[in-house]
């Protein structure tokens, strides 16, 4: 019996046999991968993770100017905007501190959040935000502008001393 299989097909077949056989391995088609290695390849940290005058502590020195803003100065006095601690856990002084703002004149809240442990609120025409926190030995009472800083606003002072004097903070 003759093969049906014409001569053309097999040198081909033949070809590319030969052809995967030679590639797979032959070194002069290799990527050579020495470039890559981790000793040689150095470690590389992206320009925009790299803060101006950043020390060896891994902070920015205080009053310096980082990417994407000034860090100032601590203030010397011990002024509300602070905040104040209470001894209570973050829930129930969430609940008092709800009570207490409810109570005082002038204090609109427009959400609050009890898992974040926060008040969005208005106050003398400012809007800013009154969070409770967990720490040490209770939890602590502050505010904050729009922007998640401390407030540095008079009314928001002036509300951490109400809030501290109707909730007995320290």
């Amino acid at each position: 019996m003759r093969s049906t299989v014409p001569m053309s097909r097999a040198a081909i077949a033949g070809v590319l046999l030969v052809g995967l056989v030679a590639m797979s391995g032959c070194s002069w088609l290799r990527k050579d991968n020495s470039l890559y290695t981790a000793q040689t390849r150095p470690l590389e940290v992206p320009p925009d993770l790299v803060m101006a005058g950043e020390g060896a502590t891994g902070e920015a020195p205080v009053g310096s100017v980082t990417a994407s803003q000034t860090v100032s100065t601590p203030k010397s006095d011990s002024s509300a905007s602070a905040g104040f601690n209470m001894a209570e856990g973050r829930d129930a002084a969430f609940d008092r501190i709800d009570k207490a703002l409810s109570a005082i004149d002038g204090v609109a809240i427009v959400n609050r959040a009890k898992t974040l442990g926060v008040f969005d609120l208005t106050y003398q025409d400012a809007n800013f935000l009154v969070r409770v926190n967990t720490a040490a030995g209770g939890s602590t009472v502050s505010t904050l502008n729009p922007r998640a800083t401390p407030a540095s606003e008079a009314s928001a002072d002036q509300l951490l001393e109400t809030l501290k004097a109707a909730v007995g903070g320290q």
